[in-house]
């Protein structure tokens, strides 16, 4: 049996996602190979809440083409690009049913995927001495590594530094680059397929690019610029998202399970939290504690919006990801401390009739707790702290979608059936 691991957010499901899980199964040569997909929960990789709840989003994948849909548990959700593979890579592993990985990369670019991700360029003295000069002087950490990187003398040539500088600066080729990292890192047995992506790059948020397939960003964009009428959604996803996943977020919004993810009310969390002991927040390191209270504690006194907050808050020294996991971790009170080196569970999101059977098999032979409910937390009194970090989570998403806090908490998987 072929169990293809696929790392995503699915925020939201989109033609790309589809297209993906199609040609993994073509690249296995088993149109019956099960996919299990692991995605963010209730906060993305960038550090905000998902514009759709977590459980009509492991539906959308299940209607879709996924099998099997797990929660990468917060701690590595909401982490940067190497923390959040090494999550997803691992938490794929203690499954002991995953044969297989795929992920999207750049046309052409999989060989350089492969050569970025050689240990041996980042353990080089000259690399190390470039990365420290860029960070003293201001860079952020994602500009000063492609400036490490681009030094070796083993880049020769224009052409070649041209493509590795326009690969460093592409969030799908960085997350490609930290798959490889981690499955080298922790001795992944998986059969990988590096899978050329089709439409718009991830930050382009243009939607009439003429591309079959529109970026997430797209189509979050093109979501929130509408009235929020049902007809105006309905109206922006028109062909932008699979017929199955447009009409599974549609339903939800028509019962009124959720609304939109509001980030003016995020922004508010972030204003009004407690600064308490800033410096130990995790990701607060490196002088952005100061940075970060002085720009909150001027926007306290008058009404702000999150594009307002954003604009005060952007700085060369640090990327706008890296602010957001760290007010995030603020808003949560999430020290540096208090988080594990590995995940502690694998949850299940959703699965359908291929996936439960998946699911009884991975029962047997998992290397950590699978929990279907929150209720499953309590047989395991290790598990409750971090347990209760995505709890936390969870209700910080909620309320920017207009469901009250814990009420999302007893939801249980989606069933396909």
């Amino acid at each position: 049996m072929h169990v293809i691991g696929i790392i995503a957010e699915y925020n939201p499901f989109h033609k790309g996602h589809e297209y993906l899980i199609s040609r993994a199964r073509e690249e296995v040569g088993d149109d019956r190979a099960i996919v299990m997909s692991i995605m963010s929960g209730p906060i993305t990789q960038r550090g905000l809440p998902a514009m759709i709840p977590k459980h009509i989003r492991a539906r959308q994948a299940l209607m879709c083409g996924s099998n099997v849909v797990l929660e990468l548990p917060f701690e590595w959700a909401c982490a940067p690009a190497s923390e959040f593979a090494y999550g997803a890579v691992k938490s794929l592993m203690a499954t002991g049913v995953v044969t297989d990985i795929a992920f999207g990369v750049e046309e052409s670019s999989a060989g350089l995927v492969e050569r970025l991700a050689d240990p041996a360029l980042y353990s080089s003295d000259e690399y190390s001495i470039r990365l420290k000069e860029s960070l003293a002087d201001g860079d952020s950490f994602p500009a000063a590594n492609a400036k490490a990187i681009m030094s070796l003398p083993r880049i020769s040539g224009e052409d070649e530094a041209e493509k590795i500088s326009a690969a460093l600066r592409s969030p799908n080729t960085i997350l490609a680059i930290e798959y490889l990292k981690a499955m080298r890192a922790l001795g992944a047995g998986f059969r990988i397929h590096m899978i050329s992506r089709k439409g718009q790059e991830y930050s382009d948020t243009s939607t009439d690019t003429g591309l079959d397939i529109c970026s997430a960003s797209a189509i979050r964009k093109a979501i929130y610029d509408t009235d929020g009428t049902l007809a105006s959604v309905a109206s922006a996803v028109n062909g932008r998202m699979p017929d199955r996943s447009a009409a599974v977020m549609l339903s939800a919004l028509s019962r009124r399970e959720f609304r939109l993810s509001d980030p003016n009310r995020y922004a508010l969390d972030a204003i009004t939290c407690s600064r308490r002991d800033l410096g130990s927040i995790r990701f607060m390191g490196d002088g952005l504690d100061g940075f970060v209270r002085n720009v909150l504690d001027d926007l306290r006194t008058g009404e702000t919006s999150f594009d307002m907050m954003s604009s005060r808050l952007a700085t060369k020294h640090f990327t706008m990801p890296r602010i957001y996991r760290a007010l995030t971790q603020m808003i949560l009170g999430i020290h540096e401390d208090g988080i594990g080196p590995d995940p502690r569970f694998i949850r299940v999101l959703g699965t359908d009739r291929d996936g439960r059977y998946c699911l009884k098999i991975m029962r047997r032979c998992a290397a950590l707790p699978i929990i279907s409910n929150c209720s499953d937390f309590l047989e395991d009194s290790s598990l409750l702290k971090t347990a209760e970090l995505s709890l936390r989570a969870d209700d910080l998403a909620s309320v920017t979608m207009g469901i009250p806090p814990g009420s999302s908490r007893d939801i249980p998987p989606v069933i396909i059936k």
